[in-house]
């Protein structure tokens, strides 16, 4: 293939048995491309090479799906191979959702000295250094070709001739490094790789595995010491290998710790500050007005209290990000009404007045929330208060604007929408104006959110605005109302966003929060009271199996039919009962719509459909999920 037959390109899908109707949809809307339906996840090198294998052209590109491409992009890919005979690989200039620029767009080989200045942080720490900065290339202008030790998987452009001499993606890599080792291959054979901005492409990051989290450690560094004993003499292979070791150990502490503090840091914080608020109340109480207190039981009683008004802030949503310190309060008051019950019916021996109930109440709600009040003081993110409603503006003619509209008000996502911005140059009373006046309306109208009409906007333009806002705090989404969704990504360190239609109220926080606390309670139920109620189950060696791992959170009790493809459903555990449980006999009927049945579970959900379904399919908890 060469620039002048860009009509013969060959797409190729390869899907990784994906559960969320992606198959059936490519096949519907695109018949032109080619399928390669795999039975199980075979990885991201053996899905390429299978693509690779059947394709016919002069160039191969890998692309991530999450990813958008500008019409040009493969034409100018292609002039340049074409005039540049010594290049081998090619990679382009590629930024997230909010047009940031994403630094593995380049990069340079990850020997045992610049892996050290990776794994111990030197290298963010000096991304301009020649020294200190090479995994990334950081000395070298994003906007200036340049020839580049890896390129990356995400977009990846080989001359076919070249894959022929090297060889294809070494499938001992499952996931991360094969790019690496390709590109390092492509070198060794005389050919050059280089990074060429002339073109960008978005990459929404959508990675299986959260770079935050444990096993991504253990994978991509278990990669690179694939290919350090692979290519580097024994010696350097030796001293990588202890490089990597200890990189594991200090990243997945890291990841440990931040994990730790991610999921405790404010329940701590809180607890701290309930236990000193009722230190507080008792000393004003004692000292002011005599009250008797037994020394040996105040801080067991306390740290009681402490504990009940936290679970009773984790049930209101005092967690739920952003911070709403309406549920706050409303954790609060929960609190301590549950309390006050326990100091009625059961701690009598602990006296607390009205009045000093009242204190104790007003100063943990002003504690917590002044907590909250310094952590978005401090503009920490991730406690950030949510004080005023998204202010969103759709870009796209009138008839898809509504589309949009109606969807993003099922996804509950968003809060108001100030208008619609014309794609076009045009202005017209309709519009809030139009897409080169984005800028000046941003100002103007305090907008921090757009969402493109993808129907009426091309990727082109779609790209071009988020490079030209890579500054500005505006989040960019992209709507797909065809396919229901909207995509997007918050910042460079996120994975991409996914949101389906939700019309389904199992998706909301408290549902989600609400449904697992139902799978505790009923997994505690079950395993009480299993000597009654293995009786009754038709399979009485599974019934323990299933009650152990709906209480680690491995499955659920309640789950979509095994039947059906859920497609762009909201994801939820598997379930070893489905709504189906409610329909008598439903095993002899016939013509039962088991996608309509789904989503009436979805959208109507509660926790009360759960427990009827439960105690419906009580005989079934034993069933094979």
């Amino acid at each position: 293939m060469n620039s002048n037959c860009l009509d013969q390109l060959e797409i190729f899908v390869v899907d990784n048995d994906s559960k969320d109707g992606s198959v059936e949809m490519v096949q519907q809307s695109f018949p032109s491309v080619k399928i390669i339906a795999n039975k199980q996840n075979v990885g991201f090198s053996t899905a390429n090479n299978q693509a690779i294998k059947e394709s016919t052209t002069d160039y191969v590109v890998l692309l991530n799906p999450d990813t958008l491409v500008k019409s040009n992009t493969f034409k100018k890919v292609i002039d340049f191979m074409d005039n540049t005979p010594g290049a081998g690989g090619l990679g382009v200039k590629m930024i997230d959702g909010n047009g940031n620029f994403l630094p593995e767009s380049k990069r340079g080989l990850p020997t045992p000295e610049v892996a050290f200045y990776k794994i111990f942080g030197l290298s963010r720490l000096f991304p301009k250094s020649k020294k200190y900065g090479r995994y990334h290339l950081g000395y070298l202008s994003d906007d200036e070709t340049h020839e580049v030790d890896v390129l990356s998987g995400a977009f990846m452009m080989m001359r076919k001739e070249t894959l022929d001499k090297v060889g294809l993606l070494d499938e001992d890599f499952f996931m991360y490094g094969e790019d690496i080792d390709l590109s390092y291959r492509i070198t060794q054979e005389g050919y050059k790789n280089y990074y060429f901005p002339d073109t960008t492409i978005v990459h929404y990051k959508g990675e299986s595995t959260k770079k935050s989290s444990v096993n991504y450690v253990f994978v991509f560094y278990k990669a690179m010491a694939i290919f350090a004993k692979k290519h580097f003499e024994s010696s350097k292979a030796s001293l990588f290998s202890k490089l990597i070791n200890i990189a594991i150990f200090f990243s997945a502490s890291i990841a440990i710790v931040k994990r730790f503090f991610s999921l405790f840091f404010l329940p701590i914080i809180d607890f701290c500050t309930v236990f000193f608020g009722l230190h507080v109340v008792k000393t004003i109480y004692q000292d002011d007005h005599g009250l008797y207190h037994q020394p040996q039981l105040i801080n067991i009683s306390f740290a009681v209290y402490s504990i009940i008004v936290l679970v009773a802030l984790f049930f209101s949503g005092g967690y739920d990000k952003p911070i709403k310190l309406q549920k706050v309060i409303k954790g609060v008051f929960i609190g301590s009404a549950l309390n006050i019950l326990v100091y009625f019916f059961v701690a009598d021996f602990y006296y607390f007045s009205i009045g000093s109930a009242l204190l104790g109440v007003l100063l943990i709600m002003l504690g917590l929330t002044g907590v909250r009040w310094v952590l978005h003081f401090f503009k920490i993110k991730k406690y950030r208060i949510n004080f005023f409603r998204k202010r969103i503006a759709i870009i796209g003619d009138k008839k898809e604007a509504e589309k949009v509209n109606t969807l993003v008000e099922h996804t509950q996502l968003y809060s108001s929408i100030l208008g619609t911005i014309s794609p076009k140059k045009e202005n017209n009373e309709e519009y809030l104006g139009n897409l080169s006046q984005l800028n000046s309306l941003t100002k103007k109208l305090k907008i921090n959110e757009a969402i493109f009409c993808a129907e009426n906007i091309s990727y082109d333009e779609v790209i071009d605005t988020l490079v030209a806002f890579n500054d500005s705090d505006i989040q960019f989404k992209l709507a797909h109302t065809k396919d229901m969704y909207v995509l997007g990504s918050t910042d460079i360190n996120t994975s991409g966003e996914l949101h389906t239609i939700k019309v389904e109220g199992i998706e909301s926080v408290e549902n989600k929060r609400l449904k697992r606390l139902l799978d505790i309670i009923v997994a505690i139920k079950c395993l009480v009271f299993s000597p009654i109620l293995i009786w009754f189950q038709k399979n009485k060696i599974n019934y323990f199996s299933n009650c152990w791992n709906v209480l680690i959170g491995k499955i659920s009790w309640v789950g979509y039919s095994k039947q059906n493809n859920t497609g762009l459903l909201p994801k939820i555990k598997k379930g070893i009962l489905t709504i189906q449980e409610t329909i008598p006999n439903y095993q002899h009927k016939e013509k039962i719509d088991i996608e309509k049945l789904n989503k009436i579970y979805a959208k109507e959900y509660n926790i009360w459909l759960d427990s009827k379904i439960i105690r419906q399919g009580i005989s079934k908890l034993g069933n094979k999920v």
